[in-house]
């Protein structure tokens, strides 16, 4: 049986969890390779802010020595919640005291930058966009990347995100959508060009909804807003529109009716946006989602328990990774950490999943 000090670890997905995860293991000694289909840390928009709340993600940057760091780089004013109503009228406000540290906010990029410094050089291998598992159930297993080239391991960490290539080596659980998609709208210079909304949401967040669309605006660092428009429409709703999602005119016209007797602040979320709206369909994972137990192969995070986008995604997958690394940094052999790992994060998975499943329906709620 393969020790964890001897065996080829490979993590797919530099993502928060899969970066968490090399970095907790690195500190016990443990070596790891991380593969990341991006051609390199800045291919690509990382995405907007993420709250790390102190029960869950805040644990894992504990165990990985980054906990001071994440402070440094926070912004504990972000959890200021705004509530409105469609008239743009305050309905709740929840200000978060000086000390308050429950669940800051940190920009996406920020976190993947602080966690990406804290690894061994080398430790990411960027463009290795993976294909495929290759290999039988207990390994050891082959990693086919699109580029032709293999790699073995001894264990394969899926987490990889909502399509994740990993998890079809243990499971056939594809995710659907949940009936809501989400399309952003991004803000720049925000103080200068856009004062009137930057006003509006504050410094954290700010959230309206009729019962049938919804709009949620997110202030990141830098003066960056970035607004959801949030509808309960098939995914293709787009397309079923005669549109894409590159016709912003189209879009900003198609939306203005269906806002129609939203205020005129609101509606601006729509209007003044800065560049392209992005599509963001939201999937979720069957309910509850386990796969037959491999030695060789695991998953974390979304690849493992995809759930709507109500602020414990990130937390669980940073929940995950620590659990895994610290499965392994103390186990005998990699099937035995594998097992005690999942042994504590399918049911915790599987609760939170079950409390979420229709939650995402919640976010269009006038309540």
């Amino acid at each position: 049986m393969t020790s964890p000090t001897t065996a080829r670890i490979a993590v797919v997905g530099a993502g928060p969890g899969g970066l968490t995860c090399a970095r907790i293991l690195q500190r016990h000694g443990i070596a790891v390779t991380v593969h990341d289909r991006d051609l390199g840390p800045d291919a690509r928009d990382q995405g907007g802010s993420l709250d790390l709340r102190a029960d869950d993600g805040q644990l894992a940057l504990r165990e990985a020595g980054l906990l001071d760091e994440f402070f440094a780089h926070a912004r504990p004013e972000g959890q200021e919640m705004r509530g409105l109503d469609p008239s743009g009228e305050l309905r709740a406000h929840h200000v978060p005291d000086p000390d308050e540290r429950v669940k800051p906010e940190i920009d996406r990029g920020r976190l993947r930058t602080l966690l990406l410094d804290s690894l061994q050089p080398g430790t990411v291998r960027w463009g290795h966009a993976l294909d495929r598992v290759g290999g039988s159930p207990g390994g050891p297993r082959t990693l086919h990347f699109a580029d032709g080239t293999t790699a073995e391991a001894d264990l394969v960490v899926g987490a990889d995100g909502a399509f994740s290539r990993v998890r079809r080596a243990v499971s056939r659980a594809v995710p659907r959508h949940t009936g809501v998609s989400f399309l952003e709208a991004r803000f720049n210079d925000v103080e200068d060009r856009h004062a009137d909304l930057s006003r509006l949401v504050g410094p954290g967040s700010a959230h309206a909804a009729d019962g049938t669309r919804a709009l949620f605006a997110q202030r990141g660092s830098g003066g960056h807003i970035r607004v959801y428009v949030i509808q309960r429409v098939p995914v293709d709703w787009i397309a079923a529109a005669g549109l894409t999602v590159e016709d912003t005119a189209g879009l900003r016209a198609h939306l203005l009716a269906e806002f129609a007797d939203w205020s005129p602040d609101l509606r601006r979320m729509i209007t003044d946006n800065d560049g392209p709206y992005v599509d963001r369909p939201i999937h979720a994972l069957p309910v509850p989602h386990t796969w037959d137990h491999d030695p060789a192969v695991t998953l974390l995070g979304d690849a493992a328990h995809l759930m709507p986008p109500l602020g414990v995604g990130v937390n669980l997958a940073l929940l995950d990774a620590r659990d895994l690394a610290l499965a392994l940094a103390h186990s005998p052999t990699v099937a035995d950490a594998v097992r005690a790992y999942e042994d504590t994060m399918l049911p915790r998975s599987t609760e939170m999943a079950k409390l979420l499943e229709n939650g995402v329906q919640d976010l269009l709620s006038a309540d």
